[in-house]
């Protein structure tokens, strides 16, 4: 029961958003507002998705949901040809 609280919790805080820049404020994520501008869209439906995918319940599993989503996008923006690193988020655990 207390676990159901908990998601519900968090559901109604994000559904509390109006644009992607809340959801990443509130979870503590540093981001580049032209990147935002650019990628907004494909990074909420991605956002999306992952807290679908991995029925986020609580502060830290949405946390985790929007990292993955944003560093997918990233990665994929990244030249399939080079070595280059990931430069995208402060905290990614691929560089």
């Amino acid at each position: 029961m207390v676990q159901s609280c908990h998601k519900n919790s968090l559901q109604n805080k994000l559904d509390s958003f109006t644009t992607i820049e809340q959801a990443l404020i509130y979870f503590e994520i540093s981001f580049d507002s032209s990147f935002i501008e650019q990628y907004g869209k494909e990074l909420t439906k991605r956002f999306k998705g992952n807290l679908i995918l991995g029925r986020a319940d609580d502060w830290f599993s949405g946390r985790r949901a929007l990292k993955k989503a944003y560093c997918k996008i990233q990665r994929g923006r990244l030249d399939k040809h080079s070595r280059s690193a990931c430069r995208g988020c402060t905290t990614c655990e691929r560089r």
